[in-house]
């Protein structure tokens, strides 16, 4: 499915020990319980604070049918990126499978596609932990872009140190996660008030779609890990082993606080639906509605930020690794650490900050850039794996690919973002083969001048 020694301008092409020459490789440390915490802090963003009031509001009790339709699609596209990761174990990731079925022109703007989408991810979730965390402390809005940029800068720390100190933090605020949205969940249900799925379905059929909409993005992050597969110990154990348990947790955490919001009905206004998992947590933890949530928001985001630092910088080594990128973004540190792809995904998040702070924008202007690109990896991703895989698999990437594409039509008034991206990612190409290529007919004349002025 891959070429082990392509050279760099036939594409994107899963690492071997004749690719392209570089400082070191990427080590194979991570394990199935790493793993699992990776998976659950790139799917569990800090949305989950805000989406279970919201889609009620929308849909009724019967968000709970968005919400059992959303964990399968999640299950779906969990499966499809855990049989092409383990399959091709790369640092790539969704550009090197594409790559493999589409070529290295498709491969390599998908790839710049999730690069753009992982790295801007980095202004959106950092910033939605400040805003919560602003808001507790009772400070103004704009001290929420400085903690959004400690936040990040944590991140950064922690990535740079190597991956066994990134796996620590990051099973810690899986661990953390767990508990705060299991605590949430346990004191909700058991405050459930009497009729409260009746009306069962106010808005009809067009909330519970509404709803599911507004869910696709809370199942974002599968993809994520895909990047790192080649760094699992065993990838074709180890990551569907992962992907399973991590399934199997985000359904029961996401599902329960659905309920939770429900029973209680913690929703209906938008200050309801911005702090109803944390009028849940308060009932179980005895604190402010507000401090709660700001508490969940941080943890959420610092584990959601190291993870996908972690992930996005891999696949701009990658890209580096065949010339998409600039080549000192491929360099590996004395760790086995992509450093240039680290120090990259921070500074666009970073600038992404800076950018927010000076003009003002909030997250909802923000994500709308990842949002449309992420939607468009999927896309090309299960259509991918279709092409790729055979057996089983291949009848769920195709019924991944078929849920995936219900949500385009409504991406159609955003399709400048990807036709940018793609114009840049291809601009880019170019003028790098053309200088690789100037470079090389200067040595060649070079070579052919020297010994006649020896001679």
């Amino acid at each position: 499915m891959h070429d082990s020694g392509g050279s760099p301008r036939d594409g994107l092409s899963a690492e071997a020990p004749d690719a392209t020459p570089r400082t070191g490789a990427l080590r194979r440390r991570i394990g199935t319980g790493h793993g699992v915490a990776l998976y659950l802090s790139a799917v569990v963003g800090a949305g989950v604070l805000v989406l279970p009031g919201q889609t009620a509001s929308l849909a009724g009790p019967a968000v709970l049918v968005a919400w059992a339709f959303s964990c399968l699609l999640g299950a779906l596209l969990a499966a499809t990126f855990a049989a092409l990761a383990s399959r091709m174990p790369d640092a790539g990731g969704v550009a090197t499978y594409t790559t493999a079925a589409f070529g290295p022109r498709v491969g390599g703007v998908t790839g710049w596609w999730y690069l753009v989408a992982g790295s801007v991810g980095q202004t959106v979730v950092p910033l939605t932990g400040g805003y919560y965390l602003a808001d507790a402390l009772g400070v103004g809005e704009r001290w929420a872009y400085l903690i959004a940029a400690s936040i990040l800068l944590a991140a950064l720390c922690s990535n740079l140190s190597g991956i066994r100190v990134s796996a620590g933090i990051q099973v810690a605020f899986a661990i953390a996660v767990g508990v705060i949205l299991l605590v949430a969940s346990v004191a909700g249900i058991s405050h459930a008030q009497a009729g409260a799925l009746s009306p069962f379905a106010p808005h009809g059929l067009s909330g519970v779609g509404k709803a599911v909409v507004v869910l696709f993005f809370a199942f974002a992050g599968w993809e994520a890990v895909a990047h790192l597969a080649g760094e699992f110990r065993d990838p074709r154990r180890d990551l569907p082993r992962a992907t399973a348990i991590t399934v199997v947790l985000v359904a029961v955490l996401y599902l329960a606080i659905a309920v939770a919001v429900v029973v209680t009905r913690s929703y209906g206004t938008a200050q309801l639906d911005h702090l109803a998992v944390g009028r849940l947590l308060s009932r179980g933890l005895g604190v402010g509605a507000v401090d709660a949530a700001a508490g969940a928001a941080l943890a959420i985001s610092l584990g959601t930020t190291n993870a996908f630092v972690a992930s996005v910088s891999r696949l701009a080594y990658a890209l580096a690794r065949e010339d998409w990128l600039p080549r000192p973004i491929r360099h590996l540190s004395h760790r086995d650490v992509p450093t240039g792809g680290v120090w990259l995904v921070t500074a666009v998040g970073g600038a992404g900050l800076v950018v927010a702070w000076v003009e003002g924008w909030g997250t909802q202007q923000i994500v709308l850039v990842p949002a449309t690109l992420v939607l468009g990896v999927y896309l090309i991703a299960t259509a991918s794996a279709v092409r790729l895989i055979r057996g089983r698999t291949r009848t769920v990437a195709a019924a991944a690919f078929v849920l995936t594409a219900v949500a385009v039509p409504f991406s159609f008034g955003h399709l400048l973002i990807p036709v940018v991206v793609t114009i840049a990612a291809l601009g880019y190409r170019r003028s790098h083969l053309r200088r690789l290529g100037s470079l090389g007919e200067r040595g060649q004349a070079r070579d052919s001048v020297e010994p006649a002025d020896h001679g």
